[in-house]
């Protein structure tokens, strides 16, 4: 049975206030949002929340908007169980958007995608933990509780004590400091949508459309759409390989 790395509680903002007292008390107040498409894996993950946490409530949610209106709803949640693929996410964008709306709640990445890079990727995102759909059931329920404690979970071979390079940290930075609408105006951009048509899905003015593309210009340090798009294919989780090898001899 593979286990995972279980690394120190998370600084502020994260869960850390619940970990710093020992970690919270896991019971049936707990809350678990379980986020995917697909029902076979959403009926799977329940099966281990509730291993995991007995008698926790569990709220299913099959595309990105659903998840915004269950956690609207809610209020507060203990945890966010996400694939980094469905509907309404390209990428990391889904781990960004969540960050940046409802940054008080922890979010686990359970993915079919098992590239150490984007596992090491999501972390830098602002992610918890990062599970993969192989992991055993039983690994998976230890996981889950890690990260409900407070603590950071990835499978055992995934290096998280290196430093991420400076190109890779300078950008995980700016896209991190766009605000959640901003962050649906760069995808909406990377799709191609002119302001008109992300205005009308937004339900926002033109005006308000151009403020904000005004806005990521400047946080991503580029001058026109296209190179904000360019920075934006980063986000998307088949671009961002892992670093070249040496050449061979």
């Amino acid at each position: 049975m593979e286990l995972g790395v279980f690394c120190k509680a998370r600084p502020g903002g994260d869960g850390s206030q619940k970990a710093a007292s020992g970690g919270m008390h896991l019971s049936q107040q707990t809350r678990i949002v379980i986020a995917d498409d697909h029902p076979l894996v959403r009926g799977a993950l329940k099966e281990a929340v509730a291993g995991a946490v007995q008698g926790a409530e569990i709220i299913e949610c099959g595309d990105l908007e659903q998840l915004g209106a269950a956690l609207n709803k809610l209020g507060d949640a203990d945890l966010v169980l996400l694939d980094l693929s469905m509907p309404g996410v390209r990428g990391f964008s889904g781990l960004m958007y969540l960050r940046a709306q409802h940054p008080d709640v922890p979010v686990a990445i359970v993915s079919g995608n098992e590239d150490r890079t984007v596992m090491r990727r999501c972390i830098d995102f602002g992610a918890s933990g990062y599970i993969p759909k192989t992991t055993d059931i039983e690994v998976m329920r230890q996981a889950i509780r890690a990260v409900l404690e407070g603590r950071t979970w990835t499978p055992p071979d995934v290096d998280l004590s290196a430093p991420a390079d400076r190109e890779t940290a300078d950008l995980v930075r700016r896209l991190a400091s766009l605000t959640p609408q901003q962050v649906r105006v760069l995808m909406m951009l990377s799709e191609g949508l002119l302001n008109k048509q992300i205005a009308y899905e937004l339900s926002v003015s033109e005006a308000t459309v151009k403020a904000h593309v005004s806005a990521i210009l400047q946080k991503l340090g580029v001058d026109s759409r296209t190179q904000a798009v360019i920075a934006a294919a980063k986000i998307e989780v088949g671009q961002w390989q892992s670093p070249p090898g040496p050449p061979a001899a």
